[in-house]
């Protein structure tokens, strides 16, 4: 148990991450975007080939994202492929505990 813990803390983290540097590069997009509609010539062409290598980076960003969480989601499908069973126990313990919460909040 601990070392599916320790998979998702993983996991989590290289999302937050790829979120927060894809949030990052698009803004930057945006601003290049805006500051490039009143140029021409080669300074508006330097800030869409500023604009493309962002998007390029962002692209390479989820592609990493990607790779890095495989082996969390082939481990989960190792798992619950071995254990049917008690992948549906936890499952309907969880929708118990969940169905038991909300109806009493009503």
């Amino acid at each position: 148990m601990a070392r599916k813990s320790a998979i998702q803390a993983a996991e989590d983290q290289i999302k937050d991450q790829a979120f927060s540097e894809l949030q990052a590069l698009i803004q930057e997009s945006e601003r290049l975007l805006k500051e490039s509609a009143s140029l021409v010539g080669e300074e508006g062409e330097s800030l869409r080939s500023q604009i493309s290598q962002k998007l390029k980076q962002a692209l390479e960003s989820v592609t990493h994202v990607r790779e890095s969480t495989q082996p969390a989601v082939e481990a989960t499908e190792i798992y619950i492929g071995g254990h049917p069973w008690q992948t549906v126990a936890i499952s309907a313990g969880f929708g118990l505990v969940v169905g038991l919460l909300l109806g009493r909040r009503h």
